[in-house]
């Protein structure tokens, strides 16, 4: 599955290809990879851009290191709809970040997520490369509607960095 976005943002990239279960997102912004990968990392800033328009993220737990953990909840209308959590596995300031994701709704689907922030001329190319344990896992994730939260969220984030 390949879908693309034909707005006037920048265009967000979802590939998963048929044989492998993996995810591959990938994404421009116009910002230094500084910028962008603090958005990560730092919980007040990644709680205000993660996720669909719809909902607002409230960090739980945040621990960013190396070996460090994290969750957070996804609430609309003052009711808690989601939960996930991970560990930060490595943390490689502003060149890669490797983490664990799980949504609390399905504690066996762990998701390894690598995220790349490569230097641009005007800005920054974010790649993230998910892998989880079964194709139908994948498809699972993929039909979830993420791609909706990830394009709507990444918009977020050119906001808050334009902000910046």
């Amino acid at each position: 599955m390949s879908t693309t976005s034909d707005t006037s943002v920048p265009e967000t990239t979802i590939k998963a290809p048929a044989d492998l279960p993996t995810i591959t997102i990938e994404r421009t912004f116009a910002s230094a990879p500084s910028q962008v990968f603090r958005a990560f990392v730092e919980p007040e800033l990644f709680s205000r851009w993660i996720g669909p328009h719809s909902v607002e993220a409230r960090v739980d737990h945040w621990d960013a290191r190396t070996g460090g953990s994290w969750s957070y909840a996804a609430w609309r209308d003052g009711e808690r709809i989601a939960g996930f959590y991970g560990s930060f596995h490595e943390i490689r300031p502003e060149e890669r970040l490797v983490q664990t994701f799980t949504y609390d709704g399905a504690p066996d689907g762990v998701s390894l997520d690598t995220t790349t922030f490569t230097p641009l001329p005007d800005g920054t190319r974010l790649t993230t490369v998910s892998v989880v344990e079964s194709l139908e896992l994948r498809n699972l994730i993929l039909g979830s509607g993420m791609d909706t939260g990830v394009r709507e969220g990444y918009a977020k984030l050119d906001v808050l960095l334009q902000a910046q």
